[in-house]
This record gives C-alpha cells, structure tokens and sequence, in this order.
C-alpha cells in the first residue's frame, strides 16, 4: 500500500520536468510536478513516491496531516530509502 503524504508547495521551477521544493511535515522535499501542471505556490498537494499527484485543499491537508502525526506514520525509520 502506498500512502499519500499531504505537502505544501514552497517553490516550483517551470519546465517539462517541473520540479518542486514542498514542506511535507516539515521536512522541505523535491517533488516531480509533472502530473499537476495547475498546481502554484501555496497549493497542497498529495505525494507519492516523489510525484505530486493531485491537488488537496488545506483543511483536508492539515487533517490528514494531524492524522499521520497522531498515528506516527512518519518516524525515518518507516520513510522509503533515499528520504531518510
């Protein structure tokens, strides 16, 4: 099963293979953006194995993070290789 992780968008670099720097609970990440190409600064959006994959609005962000937090689903030991 893969989990989506909610993330903010902190900076985005134009291109055909945009990338993205994103706060995903506080840790800042370089996100693929090229699924979401409507996506700006500011937008939440669902990560999964390093793509964006769908914009989320914020309450449902902060929700689902307080979720992953209260269910401690982010300790580095549980994050995939290479996003320790």
């Amino acid at each position: 099963m893969c989990l989506g992780i909610p993330a903010k968008i902190l900076s985005r670099e134009p291109g055909l293979l945009s990338m993205a720097e994103v706060d995903m609970a506080g840790q800042r990440r370089e996100v693929n953006m090229s699924y979401l190409p409507e996506a700006e600064v500011g937008d939440y959006v669902l990560i999964q194995q390093g793509f964006a994959m769908t914009v989320v609005d914020a309450a449902d962000a902060e929700a689902s993070l307080r979720a992953i937090a209260e269910l401690n689903l982010l300790r580095p030991e549980r994050l995939p290789r290479g996003h320790r």
